[in-house]
């Protein structure tokens, strides 16, 4: 499997890398990682003229989190340096668990926030948090630029809504809320070096009290074509205080909204099932940790 021939550009600056992005438009793909493209194009699924390296771009990379305010996430910032970051950790602990759950070392030292999100795969390991805990991208061009949420930017498999001459430059994450907590989860074949059959992030806000839900936000992965956002979990959440029996009719309810297909990795049955173990377990741990127990 060889690579098809292509032209390689690496600009400098985010200015080098617009004009580059929007005078070559469909004709390049932009190299972060590399560790979903290459592999891609090596499939023949895609074949760029143009490759455009952004790994010299340091406006592109780097974690900048505000007290109050929240935390901007670059593009080009490596999964290994969410995954350790103290202030991603402290604060945003289901993404930096995530982060941490992508392929190999060597693999999360490679591959970019940006990429996952990218690539646009429903099993895509970073999204589910991200959506779970209210992300905005930021996308780029020369004609200036554009915020909307994660859940919208990704359409389906490999379809984002990124006009011509676009790039996603960052991503912008709200201050948690008080009383809130948010956890992430997963299930595959094996524990490591392996593609989720599911995986799931909740993230549950409470109200003054400490124990009513205030808000809720439970989103699927690896079950539709794209983060799959719950209607019914809020539906029957919001205003209550959590009880077995009510988290026993939110994951069933989960369940029922998953649409999954049946793969090398997992039947539609067996994902069905497991969308309902992780929705209990989570909807429990995230409720706990939001009391603060």
């Amino acid at each position: 499997m060889f690579l098809n021939h292509f032209e390689y550009v690496a600009p400098n600056t985010p200015a080098e890398t617009l004009e580059l992005v929007g005078r070559l438009g469909s004709k390049a793909k932009i190299l972060a990682g590399g560790t979903d493209l290459l592999i891609v194009m090596k499939t023949k699924a895609i074949s760029p003229e143009y490759l455009i390296d952004i790994n010299g771009v340091e406006e592109f990379k780097g974690i900048v989190y505000e007290e109050g305010k929240g935390a901007v996430i670059s593009t080009n910032t490596k999964l290994a340096d969410i995954q350790y970051s103290e202030e991603i950790k402290a604060k945003y602990p289901a993404l930096a668990y995530a982060a941490g759950e992508v392929g190999s070392s060597q693999v999360r030292h490679m591959a970019s926030l940006g990429g996952n999100s990218c690539n646009a795969s429903p099993a895509a390991e970073t999204p589910t948090p991200l959506v779970a805990l209210g992300a905005k991208v930021t996308l780029e061009s020369l004609s200036g630029e554009r915020e909307l949420p994660l859940e919208e930017f990704i359409l389906g498999v490999r379809k984002l809504d990124l006009a011509e001459g676009e790039m996603l430059t960052k991503f912008t994450l709200p201050e948690p809320a008080e009383k809130s907590a948010c956890r992430y989860a997963y299930m595959g074949r094996r524990d490591t070096m392996e593609i989720d059959c599911v995986n799931m992030a909740v993230n549950i806000e409470l109200d003054s009290d400490g124990e009513t839900v205030k808000n809720v936000k439970l989103v699927m992965g690896s079950v539709y074509p794209r983060p799959l956002v719950s209607q019914e979990v809020p539906a029957l959440l919001v205003g209550q205080k959590l009880s077995e029996e009510l988290i026993e009719k939110a994951a069933a309810a989960a369940q029922g909204e998953a649409k999954p297909i049946d793969d090398i990795r997992a039947s539609a049955e067996y994902r069905r099932e497991i969308v309902k173990v992780l929705a209990r377990r989570l909807l429990k741990e995230t409720y706990q940790a939001a009391k603060g127990v």
